[in-house]
């Protein structure tokens, strides 16, 4: 049953940082994710991932509320592969990556003001 509320196709999940400018051009450099736009007065510019109808929003704050809230979780090929390219250039981690047999493996990393995002592989044979 639909929800009464009727959602449209989309998500755009938020994020607090403190330089918009280079939270922006990190999420664009380091992950790919494209610059939808920029509005300096608000303090607020969004990316498009690319996962169909996912973007994800900067709100500019003087301190950064970080560590508590939900992950975005990205599905990727392979998690070592996409790992060794972030580090390359880098990135993060927290820890090594985690492997639940017959399930998935996940790696956790940060972006620059701490912001927890996750990599996932699928090692279900629904995958």
């Amino acid at each position: 049953m639909p929800s009464p509320l009727r959602f449209v196709p989309g998500l755009t999940l938020s994020a607090q940082v403190s330089d918009l400018d280079r939270s922006m051009a990190w999420y664009r450099d380091v992950l790919g994710f494209e610059i939808l736009y920029k509005v300096d007065e608000m303090g607020w510019g969004e990316v498009k991932t690319e996962v169909p109808g996912v973007n994800i929003g900067f709100a500019q704050v003087e301190s950064p509320r970080v560590g508590a809230g939900p992950v975005p979780t990205f599905g990727v090929e392979s998690v070592d592969d996409a790992r060794a390219q972030l580090e390359a250039k880098g990135v993060r981690f927290d820890g090594e990556t985690r492997e639940y047999p017959g399930m998935v493996r996940l790696a956790t990393f940060f972006d620059p003001d701490g912001n927890a995002l996750m990599l996932y592989q699928s090692l279900s044979d629904d995958a």
